[in-house]
């Protein structure tokens, strides 16, 4: 849906803030207006019906956006998210259920903005299972201070979001320290000192590399020796079904081509790649 929809986005509307203006200044919808635009697009796929409906629910996006600013990432790739989740929402909202679009849709806001944030934040790599993700969400509302937890504390977080003691230590410590990224950024001079750049590659061994290219000549010159060793036929069955690029021919069409059965043509195959497997082993 969202390729065939057009509405304001942060990048293209010029600042954030303009941006925050523009769609604050776009018309609520009233409960008959949603209804019928919802309906108009469920049962007709009125995508002008869904584009109205995301455009009263932008400046949604932009609060629920709002509260997650505190992980660093910039507010309008939130908003972006924030407005694909609404996207989703819109195209699964049914306007039987006698609920209002703005409920149902914070859900789904959210959760890409979630998603966004877990896959985008450098400190986010231990948020992988539902609990965990939970406890990174929700540890910084749960201190009362911005002093480190202390043993019950530390105990009683664990307990309310169903995690381990110590995983809550380590989310803390990662949330409250500094982390360095191992890529450098778009400068050239930064990342070349980046830290990445002094990890040592396990494929740049000279000798491994070597041994990989020898490797590769030796199953290039392989294949046309085994293939130059075949009759034209079954060459031309052998590279029609494996060494095309695109759509490989099937069975049935080699076997209408040369007047015999798909059986026959499967035994010439498996004939002919038996004999290539024995070329290329002698090469090894």
């Amino acid at each position: 849906m969202s390729h065939t929809l057009s509405f304001p986005v942060p990048s293209a509307v010029g600042s954030l803030d303009q941006y925050i203006q523009s769609v604050n200044r776009i018309p609520l919808l009233t409960e008959t207006e949603e209804s019928d635009l919802a309906h108009s697009f469920r049962d007709n796929e009125d995508l002008e019906a869904a584009r109205k409906l995301v455009l009263s629910h932008l400046r949604l996006v932009v609060a629920i956006a709002r509260g997650y600013l505190g992980y660093g990432l910039p507010h309008a790739d939130l908003i972006q998210e924030g407005n694909v989740g609404l996207m989703k929402a819109v195209k699964r909202f049914d306007p039987d259920r006698g609920v209002r679009l703005v409920s149902f849709a914070i859900h789904w806001i959210k959760a890409e903005i979630h998603e966004y944030i877990v896959k985008n934040w450098r400190l986010v790599k231990i948020a992988t299972t539902k609990a965990q993700r939970k406890l990174f969400f929700n540890l910084r509302s749960l201190k009362s201070s911005s002093n480190t937890l202390q043993g019950e504390e530390v105990l009683a977080v664990a307990q309310q979001l169903g995690v381990k003691p110590e995983e809550v230590r380590e989310m803390e410590t990662r949330l409250s320290g500094q982390e360095m990224a191992l890529e450098g950024g778009s400068d050239d001079d930064e990342e070349r000192f980046a830290p990445i750049a002094y990890l040592a590659d396990p494929h740049a061994e000279p000798s491994d590399v070597l041994a990989r290219r020898q490797a590769a000549r030796l199953q290039d010159e392989g294949l046309h020796h085994a293939l130059a060793a075949l009759d034209e036929r079954s060459a031309s069955i052998v590279r029609r079904r494996w060494l095309t690029e695109g759509d490989a021919a099937t069975l049935h069409e080699l076997a209408a081509e040369y007047g015999v059965s798909a059986e026959r043509i499967r035994q010439i195959e498996a004939k002919a790649m038996q004999k290539m497997r024995t070329q290329l082993a002698a090469l090894a």
